[in-house]
């Protein structure tokens, strides 16, 4: 016996193929849905149904935008000399949060993964290197994922780079504020050695 209503189970699934979002998480999503008003439930499928509609990539960097070019892009202040790749285009929100960082930005829709059948053609790869062999770029900050991927997709960007003369740099990346050196793996110890800084 199913056990939810055929509806319900749909609103279900739909809502557990979002990334992060678990069975119980999904359940509480469908049910919180359906305590919606009539006016509530349109106005939410409306504005999932406009934002699939009016939001496209940039061309030149690949961030999320309603035009051509994202606003980023479009900024005549920005340092148009750095270029910081990230995977995804949430990830240029989390920079622009800080407002530290100036330059611009390309967005690969992702990170290496044979395994998962993510190779250097499915990225913006080629539009990275387009984009530095133009001449323009003098820095490209590497701000892929700490993880195996995020690593191999570094790695592989460093290596195509190579060629250009632009400075190629990793995040740096290690201890935590507030972390305990005790519970820090041995990886991300080594990480925090080599990206230390000095204080005189």
């Amino acid at each position: 016996m199913q056990e939810y209503a055929e509806p319900l189970q749909r609103l279900i699934e739909m809502f557990r193929h979002i990334p992060g979002i678990g069975g119980k998480s999904a359940v509480r999503m469908a049910f919180s849905v359906l305590s919606f008003s009539d006016e509530e439930a349109t106005a939410f499928s409306e504005a999932i149904l406009d934002a699939k509609r009016k939001i496209r990539p940039c061309r030149v960097c690949g961030n999320y935008t309603t035009g051509e070019i994202c606003p980023v892009c479009a900024d005549p202040d920005r340092d148009r000399g750095v270029i910081c790749v990230v995977e995804q285009a949430r990830d240029v929100l989390a920079f622009e949060r800080v407002r530290e960082y100036r330059g611009l930005y390309h967005v690969l829709g992702g990170a290496l993964s044979p395994m998962n059948g993510i190779t250097p053609d499915s990225l913006r790869i080629a539009g990275l290197r387009e984009r530095v062999a133009a001449g323009d770029v003098r820095e490209v900050i590497v701000a892929t994922d700490p993880d195996v991927e995020g690593e191999a997709t570094a790695m592989y960007l460093c290596r195509i780079l190579a060629p250009y003369s632009v400075k190629v740099a990793r995040l740096a990346y290690g201890i935590p504020v507030g972390g305990n050196l005790e519970y820090t793996d041995e990886v991300t110890l080594n990480r925090a050695l080599e990206g230390r800084r000095y204080l005189s």
